[in-house]
């Protein structure tokens, strides 16, 4: 494991300790290493389109908005090879969320959010994209697959 030593000013450094009590860090080291991890992954994610990704994709919706359920479901089954899973959550009488897991093309997986998102009464979208990298194909008994490791 590498060291290395920071130097912070007062006010910077009472903030970065409030920040890592908020989130529960143990070590400061610890609230390094995962904003450092966070920086690589939006850096190597802006640059590649060609690697691949896990995501979740998340939106608030109103049901009753016209054949909005439909719209969102064709465009889940047009891209079945992306999403794995849905969860559909009644947040009240109107308003639906929705989470969708993602795997795929990272350009596939943005291109496919963004269309989610902009579907008209589709508002709050948000997508969380994790960079993995892939494994080799193996069989464990008869199912066929490959493992996907996160990058950094």
């Amino acid at each position: 494991m590498d060291r290395f030593t920071i130097s912070l000013d007062q006010q910077l450094a009472r903030a970065f300790d409030a920040h890592i009590r908020q989130r529960g860090y143990s070590t400061r080291s610890e609230a390094v290493r995962d904003i450092l991890r966070e920086l690589l992954q939006r850096r190597d994610q802006a640059r590649d389109n060609n690697g691949f990704c896990v995501a979740s994709l998340s939106y608030v919706y109103n049901h009753h908005e016209r054949q909005l359920a439909e719209r969102l479901a064709s465009l889940q089954h047009a891209h079945h090879e992306l999403a794995t899973a849905t969860m559909h959550v009644h947040l009240d009488h109107e308003q639906c969320l929705e989470t969708v897991s993602l795997r795929g093309p990272a350009k596939a997986v943005r291109q496919f959010a963004e269309k989610v998102i902009a579907e008209k009464g589709v508002r709050h979208g948000q997508i969380n994209l994790v960079s993995v990298e892939l494994g080799n194909a193996h069989k464990h008994g008869v199912t066929r697959h490959r493992h996907l490791t996160p990058r950094h």
